[in-house]
């Protein structure tokens, strides 16, 4: 293992291990509902992360959404929505998770949300409360992967001093006017060398949340990380409308507003979440393959994030531990969702698996519905990732 190998495992190790990691999600669940194609009877499994994806697949009333997550303080942040969608009017909640912020933070949550919360997730929270209680600092701001956009966030204000034409970017009305404030004003004065030398950083890409076989596999890649996040960055300002991408927006200013957030935050959702289909999803603090193994229920849709890539190099075992307990527990119409950075994938293909009996490459099992797994790609709205795929039993 060579040092900065060294330097992006230990760190991130130390880092997460007793932290919280993301105050929000990073995946599309606008790409992750139309993949899933989410029915009635359809039971979930969702690595929780922050919970809003897993809020969102509510929305498609399936009859239940397990949120799996090994750190528990990742499940303590949706056992915190659930509670404020339990006991807040819409307005109070936005305020929570829209801004990351409220004026009476820690009074609010003693006189309302902290007997709404499971017990064993009350002491997390009588600790961490104060995470809302900075306005200049908000919760999104918080956690590690949002200490480093809290960071970038301070460089641009103060160093780079962007952030005004960033805002214009940010609400421009059309793409052809947020490309031209990006490629006039932002793209040559922020992407400077020693910008995309920290941005390709083992220690920094650690504390933003990449473990090091993730790093191991993106090296893959013909181009260099800083190379594939510009890349992407100057793919979302040319073909999509910034107004609408709320990931860019939470990363760079810390908040969403009522016009650009996810839909979970938007009204007429938060009516329904709160009118009931919040008993339909629960928390669980176990890794995937744990969960499936204590587990009766056969589970229909997987939403995995980029969980696979963990699982590179030194980790395939486990990696093939897993799919053997998905393929155990899944029903004949199963659907599994993940991303990647790696454009191909063959560590997982090549896993070797139990399936009805008898040892086999885990790609003799599953088909990748590759054309629409294109499609959606296409349309996802951070692009922090190589390639998304869709599997379902062959």
């Amino acid at each position: 293992m060579g040092i900065k190998d060294w330097i992006n495992q230990n760190v991130f190790h130390a880092v997460h291990r007793n932290n919280l990691v993301y105050a929000a999600c990073w995946e599309d669940p606008r790409v992750d509902r139309a993949a899933l194609q989410i029915g009635k009877n359809d039971r979930v499994l969702v690595i929780t992360s922050a919970g809003c994806n897993a809020l969102e697949y509510l929305l498609d009333e399936p009859e239940h959404v397990y949120a799996v997550d090994l750190n528990s303080r990742q499940n303590a942040v949706l056992e915190l929505k659930l509670a404020a969608i339990r006991v807040l009017e819409y307005n109070e909640f936005f305020q929570w998770f829209g801004k990351g912020f409220h004026p009476q933070a820690k009074q609010l949550y003693k006189d309302k949300l902290r007997s709404s919360l499971p017990e064993s997730f009350r002491a997390y929270w009588d600790r961490s409360i104060g995470m809302f209680s900075n306005k200049r600092r908000s919760f999104y701001f918080k956690g590690s992967s949002g200490t480093f956009a809290w960071t970038m966030n301070l460089y641009i204000k103060h160093i780079a001093r962007l952030y005004e034409p960033l805002l214009r970017m940010l609400n421009a009305d059309s793409i052809r006017e947020q490309w031209k404030i990006y490629d006039n004003e932002l793209r040559a004065k922020f992407w400077k060398p020693y910008v995309k030398w920290g941005l390709a950083n083992p220690g920094l890409l650690a504390i933003s949340g990449v473990p090091r076989p993730q790093v191991l596999l993106a090296r893959r890649s013909p181009e260099t990380i800083s190379q594939h996040m510009q890349r992407c960055t100057e793919y979302c300002v040319t073909q999509q409308p910034l107004k609408e991408n709320y990931f860019w927006r939470v990363y760079l200013t810390g908040e969403f507003t009522e016009a650009c957030c996810p839909e979970y935050l938007k009204p007429d959702a938060f009516a329904r979440l709160k009118g009931g289909l919040i008993e339909r999803i629960s928390t669980h603090t176990a890794s995937v393959t744990e969960f499936l193994e204590q587990s009766e229920a056969k589970i229909s849709r997987f939403a995995l994030l980029d969980h696979f890539d963990w699982f590179y190099g030194e980790g395939e075992g486990e990696l093939a531990r897993e799919w053997d307990s998905i393929l155990a527990h899944c029903t004949p119409n199963v659907r599994v969702l993940w991303r990647s950075m790696g454009q191909e994938t063959d560590f997982v293909n090549d896993c070797r698996i139990r399936y009805q009996g008898r040892e086999m490459r885990l790609a003799e099992v599953i088909a990748y519905d590759e054309e629409f797994a294109a499609e959606l790609f296409a349309k996802e709205r951070t692009r922090t990732y190589q390639s998304l795929r869709i599997a379902t039993l062959r």
